[in-house]
């Protein structure tokens, strides 16, 4: 592997971090609106933005560890 691949690996695993605190923030967000009470719409954007960060976490994941066919 070389240094810009390794470069790109770590940068991959920053953003993946990131993410993954991201997501949990508007977890803890989320439950905290249904405590509450909030309107359903504004709940309804906070899961449908958590939503696409698991699905920037899962693609990003797939790069990072790629399946492996055996």
């Amino acid at each position: 592997m070389g240094e810009n691949e390794e470069q790109d690996e770590a940068e991959r695993r920053m953003q993946l971090a990131r993410l993954e605190i991201e997501h949990e923030d508007y977890d803890h967000a989320i439950a905290a609106l249904i405590k509450d009470g909030c309107d359903a719409i504004r709940l309804q954007r906070f899961k449908k933005k958590k939503l696409a960060i698991k699905d920037e976490i899962s693609k990003l994941k797939n790069r990072i560890l790629p399946d492996i066919i055996a």
